[in-house]
């Protein structure tokens, strides 16, 4: 078991203005390799979910385990530590530094991490030819389509072997034909590196691929 939650809370507002429920008691599991599709009308509590279980943010009630420890008694600097070793995020939206390369995006997690050298440049190369953009690597962001700069993302997700990978609505961003390129990527990923993924999305098709579904209502699972 990679991580796990258990009876996760979130709210947010104080006595005085009054408290805004988003989670009203989540417990889940995942395990190495699988990939988890999240799914749930706009403002059920998705991406807040994904922030507690990606560890940039901490429920008001209940327990987060990450490879059976419980994380929520670490210090802020003892999280931060275990979200950048361990956890990679793509977002809607990329991210990506305008004034940096393709390739000096991919890297600048292993720069957080304190890590530099040619193995770190390697790594950063061979995860753009995964991704397919061996040709792409000296470009910036804006000389990037769409697709291309989402590509550039999921490869610096990758940069610091994450155990597991937050994608919240990673196409949503995206029109069909790189959508397709896109989903289709994140599969071949989780075959060749065996990194589990929780994706949040609204796309039908991408979700029916997963191995789960759990859908969220309110604040809750509902199934």
């Amino acid at each position: 078991m990679i991580l796990e939650a258990k009876n996760i809370k979130k709210r947010y507002g104080s006595r005085e203005t009054g408290f805004l429920e988003v989670l009203k008691g989540i417990s889940l599991s995942f395990s190495e390799g699988e990939i988890v599709a999240i799914v749930g009308q706009s403002g059920a509590g998705k991406s807040t979910l994904v922030h507690l279980l990606g560890l940039l943010d901490k429920p008001s009630e209940g327990e987060v385990f990450f490879e059976g420890k419980d994380v929520m008694h670490y210090s802020d600097e003892q999280i931060s530590k275990v979200r950048n070793e361990n956890i990679g995020f793509v977002f809607q939206f990329h991210h990506l530094l305008p004034e940096f390369s393709a390739l000096e995006n991919v890297l600048m997690p292993s720069l957080i991490a304190g890590k530099s050298g040619a193995h770190c440049s390697e790594r950063a190369c061979v995860l753009l030819k995964d991704v397919g953009l061996t040709d792409r690597e000296h470009h910036k962001p804006s000389e990037l389509s769409g697709g291309e700069q989402q590509r550039v993302a999921v490869a610096r997700a990758l940069m610091n072997s994450p155990k597991i990978i937050f994608a919240d609505e990673p196409s949503g961003n995206l029109d069909a034909e790189n959508a397709e390129k896109l989903h289709n990527l994140l599969f071949d990923l989780r075959a060749k590196h065996y990194q589990s993924f929780v994706i949040v999305t609204h796309n039908k098709e991408l979700a029916s691929r997963a191995d789960r579904i759990i859908t969220l209502s309110n604040g809750l699972i509902v199934q």
